[in-house]
């Protein structure tokens, strides 16, 4: 046996908060390498993007000279902070998409107006990927539920997992 058998309760809860959580977020730089800068097209940046709720998108760039603020469509359209949702100026910021909804950005001083400006559109979350052989089994009895098999071959790794540094006797 490689490991304690005290670390068993430990690795079978970390295993379960594993198997709740499948699904993990994407952090959308703006700008990419570019970062949050004047005189970049961030329309084309956007749609070349799928943004999901749960997702974040962050802004980069230089403290102090720049900023974010979250608006409604009409301080889009004009390039004006009044009645914005959020503001940011750290540098580094993470902003997380919680709603299906359309998002607006943009600089507050003035860079706006040289293109400082993103709108983003976050869809719902999809439904998990169903396997050929969850719909096969769906098609022949709609009265039992299935699991898709990557969920089955997660587990059965953390399975084969736990029995390599456990041994298969606690089983």
């Amino acid at each position: 046996m490689l490991a304690s058998p005290h670390l068993l309760p430990f690795f079978l809860l970390l295993c379960a908060a594993v198997s709740l959580f499948p699904v993990s977020a994407t952090d959308h730089i703006v700008g990419a390498n570019r970062g949050w800068n004047p005189g970049i097209n961030y329309t084309l940046w956007a749609n070349n993007h799928t943004f999901y709720v749960g997702d974040l998108i962050s802004f980069r760039y230089q403290k102090n000279q720049y900023n974010v603020f979250e608006v409604n469509q009409t301080g889009y359209d004009n390039c004006t902070t009044e009645g914005a949702f959020g503001n940011w100026s750290s540098g580094k910021d993470f902003i997380p998409l919680n709603k299906a909804q359309r998002y607006y950005f943009i600089c507050g001083n003035g860079q706006c107006f040289n293109g400082m400006k993103v709108t983003i559109l976050v869809h719902p979350l999809p439904p998990p990927p169903s396997s050929p052989l969850a719909t096969e089994h769906h098609s022949r009895s709609s009265a039992t539920p299935c699991v898709g098999s990557q969920q089955w071959g997660f587990r059965a790794l953390l399975i084969s997992l736990a029995m390599i540094l456990f041994g298969s006797h606690w089983i």
